[in-house]
């Protein structure tokens, strides 16, 4: 009975240890890195790595082909904006001169190349005289431009508030709208009160940048809508929708976007659904030029994190003709890896030992970019020609779980059946 106790104690106890050693056998994948100089180069990550690399790119592992190899720090980098998404801009000294609605904006403390004004209202075309200024209250300063705002809802086209500056960084802007109504609108009385607020997104020197991780060219005709569908491998990020168009394609439009996802092997039900709106509109009305496009509709996927995903980008064309949609892309923040070279030998980047943890590399704290950054290049991904299984070094009980119950249930057996023979020789 006692060896018995002392046999589950010691499987249940303390597992033996981990191997974490990084040794290059242990790695499914390699890629060769060149560096484009001595010291300071990035790589910029593809969406091809994600599919078999380790959740969160934990096992990446960086070496010097060299006749002692080494391993090579590095630091993981992400395109984002060095400033907040969006900052409100307060509005006050709203009033009217003449027929012009005016107001400031108390704008952030950073530079700024765009203001996306709230205003309220439809089928209008509108003049914006912006002056940036020191002081509060003050209506002369640097003139900035004259920028031209419109809401074309009636003829089934889109609707622009936003000014788009050289960047500046005037503490505060004093803006003049002449507004009128559109072309075969009705003629309505503008006022003050349109104007609802104000937000600034980052400048555009800070502004995301970001790389394909998949495209099709293949889209399908579904009643009404313009189609494409992907099948986007496990762990592949993806952030943006991107629609390429014919380039001999000039006309105006504005088309809903719906994007739907969902994982592999699940209902579509089981998904989710993000809407967005892509545009053009390119014209002269009321002796206005009016120049806006946007091909891009914000899409941050959640069902491709730990397998893979079919995605489905329906375009809603209504009653007018689809758009000559060349190519559907499906884009991620460029990722890119980051390192010091002490030659422009080629490197090995090794991938796909889920079993390790994520390293802890000084570098990675105190890495600084600049323009002399060199870009180094990424080669095809390989598998690994010496590549063998990491021993499991897993006690018993971790590898089978099930036997810790088996035991369990056994010594209860016997247990159960030496009190049964025990309580026979009790007294009555």
């Amino acid at each position: 009975m006692r060896w018995i106790l002392l046999l589950l104690l010691w499987q249940a106890g303390v597992p033996a240890p981990r191997s974490l050693t990084p040794e290059r056998q242990f790695f499914r994948y390699q890629r060769a890195i060149v560096p484009a100089a001595v010291g300071q180069n990035c790589a910029v990550i593809d969406a091809a790595l994600f599919e078999h690399a380790a959740p969160t790119l934990r096992d990446l592992r960086l070496f010097m082909q060299s006749a002692q190899p080494h391993e090579i720090p590095y630091a993981i980098t992400l395109s984002e904006p060095v400033q907040p998404d969006v900052e409100a801009a307060r509005i006050f000294n709203r009033g009217t001169t003449g027929r012009a609605i005016t107001f400031d904006l108390a704008m952030p403390q950073r530079p700024y190349t765009e203001v996306l004004l709230d205003l309220a209202g439809r089928d209008y075309i509108a003049s914006a005289t912006v002056t940036g200024t020191e002081k509060p209250g003050e209506s002369t300063g640097t003139r900035l431009g004259e920028f031209t705002l419109f809401d074309l809802t009636s003829q089934h086209l889109s609707r622009s508030t936003k000014l788009s500056l050289q960047e500046s960084s005037f503490p505060y802007l004093h803006i003049s709208l002449q507004i009128s109504p559109a072309p075969g609108a009705r003629r309505t009385r503008f006022s003050g009160d349109m104007v609802r607020g104000a937000t600034v997104p980052p400048s555009r020197e800070a502004q995301t940048v970001f790389a394909p991780a998949a495209e099709t060219r293949n889209l399908a005709q579904r009643g009404r809508q313009t189609v494409a569908q992907f099948t986007l491998p496990q762990r592949v990020p993806v952030e943006r929708i991107h629609f390429v168009l014919a380039p001999e394609y000039r006309s105006n439009f504005s088309r809903n976007v719906s994007i739907s996802d969902h994982a592999s092997g699940t209902p579509a039900s089981a998904g989710e659904t993000i809407s967005g709106n892509i545009f053009r509109v390119r014209l002269n009305q009321a002796g206005h030029d009016i120049n806006q496009q946007q091909l891009s509709v914000p899409a941050t996927l959640g069902s491709n994190l730990q397998s893979s995903a079919e995605v489905e980008i329906a375009v809603n064309n209504g009653d007018d003709s689809p758009l000559p949609i060349v190519a559907v892309q499906l884009q991620m923040r460029q990722r890119r890896l980051c390192f010091n070279a002490s030659s422009t030998d080629p490197l090995t980047l090794f991938y796909g030992d889920p079993t390790l943890i994520a390293p802890d590399y000084d570098l990675a704290r105190t890495i600084q970019l600049d323009s002399r950054t060199g870009i180094a290049r990424l080669g095809p991904e390989q598998r690994n020609p010496v590549y063998m299984a990491r021993p499991d070094t897993r006690s018993l009980t971790e590898r089978h779980p099930e036997l810790v119950w088996v035991a369990f249930l056994g010594v209860i057996c016997i247990l159960a059946v030496i009190a049964i023979r025990s309580s026979r020789h009790l007294p009555r």
